[in-house]
């Protein structure tokens, strides 16, 4: 009919669906949460277990298992997701997230204190998986490559005071802790004491922070001193007193770590992690080489590091494990050979010198970049841009989870049979690096 109008579907987005269908049909053969389910199911979790005091036949609520809690984190590492609170929500609208929960209910509250209360245990599952790959063969520290990579912490600039400013703010702090708390005692049963307990925590909080700014302010002003300034001038932080200013990759200046990841160049597992709370790379070879040594069992047979981890007295402890690869600083002098030894030298000094002015070692040195700097833009890929956790052990738990993310890959494309895949042991195949 002229001028009529056509008749169509237009969609209907506010109707209810009702669909039956498993959780297990969710997701596809060969799905990343798979991989994960089928490694975290390998693994000796009795560190993670031992502080689950309900037990069968007992009286109390059955505990979160700690699989469902660890598979979680490490599926949200290789999603780019580092916040508690943006995992219970997933849990709840993305099918990955619902089928690692099984039909269990988790609240961000239960998934934030697993990652901090088991640094030990994550470790401990490290250096499981680092000896597993070892034990296939595929981790061999022939070369081991070490570097940092800054990221900032969860403080801002403006929360950093000086010594005088802290010791007013503890003062203050103290004697708000004492005001609440003789509130709550002379009046008990008031209505508001939930109210009332929850700001005497808060301000104990307060006080605990600054004590712990205070705490830290002898070692920023030791390194004042070092520096040639005066240490009047040094400043912690009442957010995250282990936070420094650090110089970032952009040249700016902000409140930041500075984990340390050491990798196998061959295979490009990561093999140790450690966080520094300095700007400088200086001073942190040697306890990463003795971190591997005790780690794996052995030490790696050569030691890649840039410039700013090679001093004297580093390479001279460093030589006894293993043979050191480091640039060697350009001399004011254009005339003076920097690989010829100086007068001043040990013999490891010397060595070293003599070392890096060949062409093995220059080849050997190359690895460097593609090992060490490809791991660090794998981690900053999968969100590791800033820490959403203050201090230095919580943080030493998140850069632990990535290690052990980036492990999990790293086990998929070398040696897949030990998480089950293609040996028919686990439904996961088909799984790229």
């Amino acid at each position: 009919m002229t001028g009529s109008r056509a008749r169509v579907l237009l969609p209907n987005r506010g109707q209810m669906e009702f669909r039956a269908s498993d959780l297990e049909s969710l997701l596809p053969e060969g799905h990343r949460a798979r991989l994960v389910w089928g490694y975290v199911e390998r693994q000796d979790l009795k560190a993670f277990y031992a502080g689950i005091r309900v037990v069968e036949g007992g009286t109390g609520r059955a505990a979160i298992a700690p699989e469902i809690l660890l598979a979680l984190w490490l599926y949200a590492t290789l999603d780019g997701v580092g916040s508690a609170r943006q995992i219970a929500r997933l849990t709840q609208e993305h099918d990955a997230y619902r089928w690692l929960c099984g039909g269990v209910q988790v609240n961000y509250h239960t998934v934030s204190d697993f990652r901090k209360d088991h640094g030990k245990g994550l470790d401990e599952l490290l250096s499981a998986s680092i000896a597993s790959l070892m034990a296939a063969g595929a981790v061999k520290l022939k070369q081991v490559a070490q570097d940092g990579i800054r990221v900032r912490a969860s403080a801002g600039a403006g929360s950093f005071r000086r010594r005088e400013k802290l010791e007013t703010y503890l003062e203050a702090a103290r004697a708000e802790v004492a005001r609440l708390k003789a509130e709550m005692d002379t009046d008990p049963a008031r209505g508001q004491r939930a109210r009332e307990a929850a700001r005497v925590r808060a301000a104990a909080e307060r006080e605990a922070r600054l004590e712990r700014a205070l705490a830290r302010l002898p070692e920023i002003e030791a390194i004042k001193q070092r520096q040639g300034k005066t240490p009047e001038e040094a400043r912690a932080s009442m957010t995250d007193a282990e936070a420094t200013v650090m110089k970032m990759g952009d040249g700016g200046f902000r409140p930041a770590y500075n984990p340390q990841l050491a990798t196998d160049a061959d295979s490009l597992v990561i093999v140790g992690v450690d966080v520094a709370t300095v700007g400088s790379d200086q001073g942190q070879m040697v306890p990463m080489v003795e971190q591997i040594e005790k780690r794996c069992g052995e030490a790696a047979e050569s030691w890649l590091v840039d410039g700013g981890f090679v001093g004297h007295e580093q390479i001279e402890q460093a030589s006894r494990s293993t043979v050191v690869y480091g640039p060697v600083p350009e001399p004011k002098d254009k005339t003076v050979d920097p690989h010829q030894p100086k007068a001043t030298d040990s013999e490891a000094v010397a060595t070293w010198r003599q070392r890096m002015g060949t062409d093995e070692a220059k080849a050997i040195y190359k690895k460097r970049a593609a090992s060490a700097e490809c791991v660090n833009a794998m981690s900053r890929n999968r969100g590791l841009q800033q820490f959403r956790v203050r201090g230095l052990a919580k943080v030493k738990c998140v850069m632990l989870l990535f290690a052990l993310a980036h492990n999990l890959m790293r086990m998929a494309a070398l040696a897949p049979d030990l998480l089950g895949i293609g040996t028919g042991a686990s439904p996961v195949v088909g799984i790229a690096a």
